[in-house]
């Protein structure tokens, strides 16, 4: 480190497998203690209770996987960034890898400001009293509920339940085809200002549509597997993922002639 400048580092990590089942505030604890294992030169904050310089991107609903997740650290010197994915991977939670560490521009955007958009790949499961579910079947309800101008859901925000339309948060869903136990799309969605889970969407789409299939006559559409995929950071038409987005420039050491 040149003049006491920061370094910071971005991370990129898979999240596959039974640790899905543990919450951000568990993983980030699990991070911490695993850059304090490796003894990783992490900057703190100032004050009475100083902490890491550690900051996630967007929380992965517990129950989904993930094969791009994202944290940023801020170090006080430079380190080896490619052998680093390699020491970090073994001192987490079996399930938890790291793929990618990248030198991040200073002041850099903050993930959760910075990411407008993710894709995910959603089994989507029928109900039990009706036929399996087609992929023919769900494009027809996707279809249908997406040229309503509004999709509405119940969702529990600080501890009660609200009404929120999630239409503007979906940006496209793709049917790829049958699954073991129903069908499998892939969902793009907005973030900003507000994201959706996907099961929120799904629970919007049944509303919506309200096909035959479940004990009520409604169609009750539900979430199997989940995996994210991508976050997108999109800037002046362009789009990138996290890792290229804000790359730190070096500059060239100053040599005496």
């Amino acid at each position: 480190m040149r003049g006491g400048a920061a370094c910071p580092v971005r991370l990129r990590f898979s999240k596959r497998g039974k640790v899905r089942w543990i919450s951000h505030r568990d993983l980030a604890r699990a991070f911490e203690r695993a850059l304090r294992v490796e003894r990783l030169p992490l900057a703190f904050s100032e004050g009475f209770s100083p902490h890491p310089k550690v900051s996630f991107g967007l929380a992965l609903p517990v129950g989904a996987e993930s094969e791009a997740e994202y944290l940023d650290m801020e170090l006080l010197r430079e380190v080896d960034l490619a052998t680093l994915p390699g020491r970090l991977t073994p001192a987490l939670p079996d399930g938890v890898d790291v793929v990618a560490a990248v030198p991040l521009a200073e002041r850099a955007p903050a993930l959760q400001e910075a990411v407008t958009a993710v894709v995910w790949r959603v089994e989507v499961l029928g109900s039990d009293a009706g036929p399996p579910l087609s992929p023919e079947a769900f494009a027809a309800l996707a279809g249908e509920a997406l040229v309503s101008p509004t999709l509405e859901t119940a969702r529990r925000r600080k501890g009660r339940e609200v009404v929120d339309d999630v239409r503007p948060v979906i940006r496209r869903i793709d049917v790829v085809g049958p699954s073991a136990r129903g069908v499998r799309c892939e969902m793009e969605m907005s973030t900003q200002p507000r994201g959706a889970k996907p099961g929120e969407v799904l629970a919007a789409i049944a509303a919506a549509t309200g096909s035959s299939g479940g004990p009520d006559g409604r169609c009750v559409l539900a979430e199997g597997d989940v995996l994210r995929t991508h976050q997108w950071i999109e800037r002046e038409g362009a789009r990138c993922e996290p890792l290229d987005a804000d790359p730190r420039v070096r500059v060239p050491e100053a040599r005496a002639s």
